[in-house]
């Protein structure tokens, strides 16, 4: 029986070039993305979305949805710089939700370049999968979740110790946080307004896990 079927061919990805892994001097340079996987109690798989500054190690975002197709990252993106202001660049690698045209579009718009790192070279992005094995072995596979909000609660309260209490080597032993106000050439006057994950958050974290929405106020 003979059809007449479309055959369909493989997208070829555009030369990527390879460029050095470089601190940036100041906050909101570049920053790096990336997605990991996990499953609640009762099997449903879900995705996060991981968004991190590279000049401070700071994570800036990590959404958990069941699903993250590329108008929900270009959406998670604008509430992001609603409150921490855009970056230079953002630093990615070849899957199908960040070579999107949609994506592309409105990176460009915004003025924003997406750097692609070269296909089968994750350590161009070394700084975002260093903080998804950290990710991994320290919330992801300690932590049975029953579902998305308890798992969210749970990963808001995780970020908030990450970035106010974790000393990280790379950081000269300071915190995200910390090394934010010593050596981000703010202000000091200033330090304490520039926008930070924890500054939308209260400082008991039993407020935190129970609160219904990631972007409650208090």
């Amino acid at each position: 029986m003979k059809l007449n079927l479309r055959s369909k061919r493989k997208k070829r990805l555009p030369a990527r070039v390879k460029e050095p892994l470089l601190r940036p001097v100041y906050p909101n340079v570049t920053w790096s993305m990336d997605f990991m996987h996990d499953t609640l109690e009762n099997g449903k798989k879900v995705r996060s979305l991981n968004i991190i500054d590279d000049f401070n190690r700071e994570i800036l975002q990590v959404s958990i949805e069941t699903s993250l197709p590329s108008s929900k990252v270009i959406s998670k993106l604008k509430e992001l710089i609603e409150w921490r202001g855009k970056p230079e660049k953002i630093r990615v690698d070849n899957g199908p939700e960040f070579i999107s045209e949609k994506l592309k579009s409105w990176c460009e718009f915004h003025e924003i370049e997406l750097h692609y790192i070269q296909p089968g070279q994750p350590t161009q992005n070394s700084l975002i999968e260093r903080f998804n094995r950290t990710f991994r072995t320290d919330f992801l596979d300690i932590y049975l979740f029953e579902n998305l909000q308890q798992m969210r609660n749970y990963a808001e309260a995780w970020m908030w110790k990450y970035n106010n209490e974790r000393p990280h080597s790379s950081l000269m032993y300071l915190t995200p946080r910390d090394f934010l106000l010593k050596y981000g050439k703010l202000a000091q006057a200033k330090g304490n307004e520039f926008p930070t994950f924890q500054q939308n958050l209260p400082t008991s974290t039993t407020e935190i896990l129970t609160k219904n929405s990631t972007f409650e106020c208090y």
